[in-house]
């Protein structure tokens, strides 16, 4: 025998090593079109709860129940900009005619100093970059009217997909073990998307009444900065803490450190308090890793990468920790009630 004959254990361990590299370099070249589909099922996650009691309540189909969503989702986004809109609009545009003086007020060295004089050269460099960065995502952020389409065919079929597809587990006896990951990953990305958005909307709602009692300048951006920046972990809230802080500042707002008071305390109210409550138990993750996940998120995706971070984190874990325990029994389930354990 040749001594570079390989013995078939190791040859099976090359064999998966070479698959496993292959299919991180697919996922990485498709990146895009996969991330579009995270997003699209985010939203549809975001959508079932609605989607369940309209079929429940109202109509038994299920392409009508999504399409009576669908428009009742459309009509409250109406309602909020039309709302929300023109005052929104008239900040953005006062604002956006302010920041010329504040970027004098900061050159002049009036604000904040010597340090900020000294590497003006590579702020404003960097300012381009993150600027360009933008304009590129804009262009081509027209994909994102193909996310309730895919969130639709997904609400549409995607209980029946699951079934089919762990159904056909059930000869390798492991359809227990399927069924338990399955449910969890259910449980984890219903639970996180509904978290994120109360998060959102009650940051929002609070800044606003907040800073609009106070006085603060450009009071409805800031807080809709909040509030948006709450879907990105760790970063985003202090990303918009100290937006919020250094516009007030540079705004010629009276009381800027009152101002620090109030994100600071806020930020452990919705870290400590808010959050827990509306969290999922299986969605807890150790803050360095979610700091380590959202800068890998952002280096592979951007924004999106980083939002999407911290739940394919927790996905991970919850796959390990099933994956360690006992493989229950498997229990031969007919199509009635594959349905009813996905509904």
């Amino acid at each position: 025998m040749s001594r570079f004959s390989l013995d078939p254990r190791t040859a099976r361990v090359a064999w998966t090593i070479l698959v496993i590299l292959v299919a991180v370099g697919l996922t990485y070249a498709v990146r895009r079109v996969l991330l579009l589909v995270a997003l699209s099922l985010f939203f549809a996650y975001l959508l079932f709860p609605l989607v369940r009691l309209a079929q429940r309540w109202l109509i038994s189909s299920r392409p009508l129940a999504i399409g009576a969503v669908y428009l009742v989702v459309v009509a409250a986004l109406s309602g909020a900009v039309l709302a929300i809109g023109p005052p929104l609009t008239i900040e953005v545009q006062a604002l956006a005619q302010k920041l010329p003086e504040m970027s004098k007020r900061v050159e002049s060295r009036e604000m904040l100093g010597s340090l900020v004089q000294t590497h003006m050269g590579e702020i404003i460099a960097y300012a381009q970059q993150a600027a360009s960065a933008l304009l590129t995502w804009l262009a081509s952020a027209w994909v994102i009217v193909l996310i309730p389409v895919f969130a639709f065919f997904i609400l549409k079929d995607v209980e029946r997909f699951t079934a089919a597809a762990i159904s056909r587990l059930s000869h390798r006896g492991n359809r227990g073990m399927s069924w338990g990951i399955a449910e969890d990953l259910h449980l984890l990305l219903g639970q996180y998307m509904r978290a994120q958005l109360l998060l959102a909307l009650i940051t929002f709602v609070v800044w606003s009444a907040v800073f609009l009692t106070a006085g603060v300048p450009y009071a409805l951006v800031l807080a809709a900065i909040g509030g948006a920046l709450e879907f990105i972990p760790v970063i985003g809230p202090l990303t918009a803490g100290i937006v919020a802080v250094g516009v007030s500042l540079l705004g010629g707002y009276a009381h800027p450190w009152a101002l620090l008071v109030f994100v600071l305390v806020w930020r452990g109210i919705q870290d400590y308090g808010t959050s827990p409550l509306v969290m999922a138990r299986g969605i807890e993750v150790h803050p360095a890793l979610v700091i380590v996940g959202v800068l890998a998120g952002g280096e592979l995706a951007g924004v999106a990468g980083m939002f999407l971070s911290v739940p394919i984190i927790a996905a991970v874990r919850i796959v390990w920790r099933r994956l360690q325990q006992p493989a229950p029994e498997a229990i031969p389930l007919d199509d009635r009630e594959l349905d009813s354990r996905l509904r």
